[in-house]
């Protein structure tokens, strides 16, 4: 019998790829889109559905016209960067409106259609959650708070049947990849003179390090594909790091003395 999954996120990158790959496995997919157009592309094997995770009236009728759900993918997210000193409180906000209170809104609609078939939810998080860049404040600190708020849903949801797993990207090449190049000035812009005199050289370089780390990044198939191992597992991983360096960065978070780590991170953007 084919089982029912809902992916957020879905119009580009890592959720595109995992609701195209899940759908060729024989899965019923409702792929979560903010454009109609952006459903239109994902072609006839997925159902599109709006869904604005910020948006409660949507998340609500998604739930009401999905029916069953046997596994929801968190995907949706957006990432802000910039100088915590200058990075506006909105831009702070959307940050954690989308990757954390969007994510979690969503779950709580869905669990009680989990709950009942006793299936799974899987959150993409990132690497991000063990180690911060610097200018990446925002977009490192909600996959901080996605992966804590992650283990308390593993363990409260168990009991009831429903197994949560984080799913922990390193470096991958998307689609968002290649527009922050064009986001660099608009960011800088929004400084304020005196923010970009303080930090416009440095922001520069680490978003020029950070492109090439990412432009030579893992494809967005490796993550949907531990996204199908975490749907189809008997017994899947609480947690999967996929893609360029994933390991090795959440391992130098978790053992490397923090001056040592601080100066590694910043040898490695070119802000030493």
């Amino acid at each position: 019998m084919s089982k029912t999954v809902l992916v957020t996120g879905a119009s580009t990158g890592i959720g595109r790829a995992t609701a195209l790959l899940l759908a060729r496995e024989g899965f019923t997919v409702h792929a979560g889109v903010r454009k109609d157009v952006d459903g239109e592309a994902l072609g006839p094997t997925v159902v599109p559905i709006r869904l604005d995770v910020t948006d409660p009236g949507q998340i609500a009728l998604a739930a009401e016209e999905i029916g069953g759900l046997d596994a929801l993918v968190n995907n949706a997210g957006i990432g802000v960067t910039g100088p915590l000193e200058f990075v506006s409180m909105d831009a702070l906000r959307l940050q954690y409106e989308v990757n954390v209170f969007g994510q979690i809104a969503v779950t709580q609609a869905m669990l009680p259609k989990l709950r009942k078939s006793q299936g799974r939810l899987v959150t993409i998080g990132s690497v991000g959650g063990w180690i911060t860049l610097p200018f990446g404040g925002p977009l490192c600190s909600s996959k901080h708070a996605i992966r804590s708020l992650n283990d308390a849903l593993r363990m409260e949801l168990r009991p009831h049947g429903v197994t949560a797993v984080l799913v922990e990207p390193g470096s991958i090449h998307t689609d968002a990849v290649d527009k922050l190049a064009d986001e660099v000035e608009p960011r800088l812009a929004s400084l304020g003179a005196e923010g970009r005199r303080l930090y416009g050289a440095a922001y520069r370089t680490m978003v020029t390090s950070g492109l090439k780390e990412e432009r030579a990044g893992s494809s967005p198939d490796v993550v949907a594909r531990a996204v199908l191992h975490a749907l189809t597992a008997r017994k899947p991983r609480s947690r999967y790091p996929v893609g360029k360096k994933s390991r090795l960065m959440s391992t130098l978070g978790r053992v490397v003395p923090q001056y040592t780590l601080d100066a590694l991170r910043l040898r490695a953007l070119g802000l030493s």
